[in-house]
């Protein structure tokens, strides 16, 4: 008897500002999802948040959301139907939830897969949230004892309230350049760098439109420094394992949203997989990686990204964490498949493995009493 094919639902765009990364991604993985191993299901969302049936989810994916986002159309598979008899074929064994950024990635989505008491690929509650917030993800990599850059949060109420102490407070903590951030966003999306005081006021600005938490962070390597940035792909749950490390060449100052998404041909970044590193380096940033993935509770993937000051004289380089992504980009050319494919993990396989990951997380949680 044949065995029976998992029902996955590929849960794609969202009311996040990564919306349309999360189109790609999801294009990417349905494209290459073993089709003989798995009957797949389209699950759309779109950008004011309506959850779409199958058939606009697929036209999602090929038009713009206020093209097809109408009233009055077909009703999408709620998570309770998911969840709801996979037996009876009218249900989904598993989520994989390619959504990237506010809402997707960072616990919200989670708690309700939790609540259906449906399988679901990547991190927690916990691991999804921690990575999405910065200024948490860094208590828990200070906790673990984990190096970082000096940074400072602030909330946008205590900036609207004084700035002048605000300021005043950064610059006593952190020396220029600076790089201020919402605490809770991805894609480098209101990030940018600071050279001077008088470009503070504008980023802070920029920032506080984006979250109620902003961080700024020191300057790796200090002034006139342009740090390496590397990056490391984690893959797995209790035991999770790392890829070899990759390298960004950013083609901007740094890998800001247009940096990785905007720019192409000669203007495009460049990746280079695996980094140069000593056996040293290499060794000492996976392991890395695997502590800060551990550290935040992650689960499935995640991507650890680093920052790597030069080593200059009397003075051997500095690597300090940067961020754990909980829900990278996932399109074939994306940093998290391209890394697992250097080391020897192909898409399609890392689709599955991923898959088998979450209803792996799910079949141990059944071990656990939730009463007396």
């Amino acid at each position: 008897m044949a065995k029976k094919k998992l029902r996955v639902g590929v849960l794609f765009g969202g009311k996040s500002g990564e919306h349309e990364i999360s189109l790609r991604s999801a294009r990417s993985i349905l494209k290459a999802i073993d089709r003989k191993k798995f009957e797949v299901v389209e699950l759309g969302i779109s950008k004011e948040g309506r959850w779409l049936g199958t058939g606009e989810a697929q036209m999602l994916l090929g038009a713009a959301a206020d093209v097809i986002d109408m009233p009055g159309g077909e009703s999408g598979l709620t998570i309770a139907a998911a969840a709801a008899e996979p037996e009876m074929g009218t249900g989904l064994d598993v989520v994989f939830p390619v959504l990237h950024g506010t809402f997707g990635e960072d616990g919200t989505i989670q708690g309700l897969f939790e609540l259906a008491d449906i399988a679901y690929v990547g991190s927690g509650v916990l691991g999804s949230a921690a990575g999405m917030d910065k200024d948490a993800m860094k208590r828990m990599f200070f906790a673990a004892g984990l190096p970082l850059t000096p940074h400072v949060t602030l909330l946008r109420s205590e900036w609207k309230a004084d700035a002048k102490k605000c300021v005043r407070a950064v610059e006593k903590a952190l020396r220029y350049p600076v790089f201020v951030k919402p605490a809770n966003l991805g894609s480098s999306v209101g990030i940018s760098k600071v050279k001077m005081r008088a470009e503070l006021g504008p980023a802070m600005d920029l920032a506080a439109s984006f979250d109620r938490k902003i961080v700024i962070e020191e300057g790796v390597g200090g002034p006139g420094v342009k740090p390496r940035e590397l990056e490391v792909a984690v893959l797995g749950n209790d035991a999770p394992e790392a890829s070899v490390v990759g390298e960004i060449i950013p083609a901007k100052e740094f890998y800001d949203y247009e940096a990785k998404y905007e720019l192409n041909g000669a203007d495009e970044s460049v990746s280079i997989i695996p980094a140069k590193l000593t056996k040293a380096e290499e060794k000492k940033i996976r392991a890395m990686a695997v502590a800060a993935f551990k550290a935040c509770d992650c689960a499935g993937l995640a991507r650890v990204d680093f920052l790597m000051s030069p080593a200059v004289k009397g003075r051997s380089s500095e690597i300090v964490l940067n961020e754990v992504n909980t829900m990278p980009g996932f399109t074939s050319i994306s940093m998290y498949p391209k890394l697992w494919a250097a080391s020897g993990l192909s898409y399609s396989k890392l689709i599955e493995r991923l898959i088998e990951l979450g209803i792996e997380r799910h079949e141990e949680k059944l071990e656990t009493s939730f009463s007396r």
